[in-house]
């Protein structure tokens, strides 16, 4: 084995382990939005917001087989093992460039998205067996949050008016302090930030992550298809001979 093709086969190695870490990634972050709209699909109308996150996570398995057979081709000189190979990393390609595009084209609507928020808190109850109510706690308690943009968005609801004016919702208040009941004598054991503020900002965080994700992934992926096209083309051939009528009998 010459020392070109000995480093081509390190280099691959090392790419598809690094193919591996990327699946990691990028399977994480689309998972994460499957989480997160799952606690907060009732604010959206439309469900075209997880489809960054399907995508991410097709690519991911698509990477974990990719990167399986790419450290299989370093061991194995296989022309199947190659083929396989290069078609698995277009494929990737293919789907990281779409999860890229619907990111970036879902990042412009997280916005406009959030605007049903306001609803669910003037149709809050504070009753425990109302869905709307519990979403809003829920949020209000997973994201340590208080109100649409601060607590006194709950100074116009009709939640607020009937319970006399003292107090928001318990979920408002900071968990770090056991004494807080939502009474608005003490604002500052309240969460002092919006939930739509947080939740816009979780959004687009991941969104322009998978961004990000899906060109350092297409980096290596480049690297692993130069590495495979060295590999092919220093492919020794296999040695034929021509079969005499005695050797075959």
């Amino acid at each position: 084995m010459s020392d070109l093709r000995r480093i081509s086969k390190i280099t691959l190695r090392i790419a598809c382990q690094c193919l591996w870490l990327a699946a990691l990634v990028v399977g994480l972050s689309g998972m994460y939005l499957l989480v997160n709209f799952r606690q907060t699909g009732l604010l959206f109308h439309n469900i075209y917001l997880i489809l960054p996150a399907i995508v991410a996570l097709i690519s991911a398995a698509v990477l974990l087989a990719s990167g399986g057979i790419g450290c299989w081709m370093s061991i194995r000189d296989s022309t199947v093992l190659q083929a396989a190979f290069v078609y698995l990393l277009v494929i990737v390609f293919c789907l990281e460039a779409t999860a890229s595009v619907l990111s970036y084209v879902n990042i412009g609507k997280v916005h406009s998205e959030f605007e049903p928020f306001w609803g669910m808190f003037q149709n809050y109850t504070g009753d425990k067996q109302d869905f709307n109510s519990n979403a809003v706690d829920a949020i209000q308690e997973e994201f340590q949050c208080c109100g649409v943009h601060n607590y006194s968005d709950w100074f116009g609801t009709p939640w607020f008016n009937r319970t006399g004016k003292i107090q928001v919702p318990h979920s408002c208040c900071n968990i770090t302090f056991d004494t807080c009941n939502g009474t608005l004598d003490r604002p500052g054991l309240l969460y002092p930030q919006g939930c739509q503020a947080k939740l816009e900002g979780g959004w687009m965080f991941v969104l322009y992550f998978i961004i990000i994700s899906s060109a350092v992934v297409a980096v290596i992926q480049v690297v692993g298809l130069v590495t495979a096209a060295q590999l092919m083309r220093d492919q020794p051939l296999q040695e034929y001979r021509i079969l005499d009528r005695d050797s075959v009998n």
